[in-house]
């Protein structure tokens, strides 16, 4: 199992922005589709953006023109610059990746989560 690293979270008031990273080991063999999601309180996990090995993103609406994924493949690290940050974007975000650690054999990896909060 291969575990990502999350960090960059924290509390920052309407208005602001954060930066969130995401490593993955740099022993894997490679990393295709790289993505942050976030859950709120009471509410099923949901898509914010994702980004492919050749650097095409993809946004949920709700963050689009705020927000930006972004990637350095030399590292395994993931990206998500928050702007103009809104109490809406309060929850835990989590890292995803497709990852493969040899060839023919993938694996969907997950960070633990950080936790993202917005005050008004």
């Amino acid at each position: 199992q291969v575990q990502l690293v999350e960090s960059g979270g924290g509390l920052v008031q309407a208005g602001g922005s954060l930066r969130l990273s995401c490593a993955a080991p740099g022993s894997i063999f490679s990393i295709n589709a790289m993505g942050w999601y976030r859950q709120a309180p009471g509410k099923q996990r949901e898509l914010v953006a994702t980004i492919n090995s050749g650097g095409s993103t993809n946004y949920a609406d709700s963050v689009k023109g705020r927000f930006t994924i972004s990637r350095d493949n030399a590292e395994n690290t993931v990206y998500l610059q928050m702007n103009s940050l809104k109490p809406e974007d309060t929850a835990v975000y989590y890292c995803n990746a497709d990852i493969m650690v040899a060839v023919g054999i993938g694996l969907d990896a997950w960070g633990q989560g950080t936790l993202v909060t917005v005050s008004s």
